[in-house]
């Protein structure tokens, strides 16, 4: 259950409110990226082995914006997502 003073909020309800997730691995935005952070706790995404950063996570439709799991599971109903498939 999000607390409304967890750290982790900044402001994404901006951005992210409402919006339906996908389940994918991870797949950079664009050429020019190299990695991603979950719009939350900031864990890193990236598409390299390192056992160090998520390969897989919640994106919007477009893969701009990536949540982790457990910031899925945390602000999930404060966020209103739906899950797509």
């Amino acid at each position: 259950m999000a607390d409304n003073d967890d750290w982790r909020l900044q402001g994404q309800d901006l951005v992210l409110k409402g919006k339906t997730l996908y389940w994918r691995q991870y797949k950079a935005y664009s050429d020019k990226w190299k990695h991603d952070h979950c719009a939350f706790c900031f864990e890193e995404f990236n598409e390299n082995d390192s056992p160090d950063t998520l390969h897989e996570g919640y994106t919007t439709e477009d893969n701009y914006h990536w949540v982790c799991r457990e910031c899925f599971d945390t602000f999930k109903n404060l966020f209103e997502w739906e899950v797509g498939f």
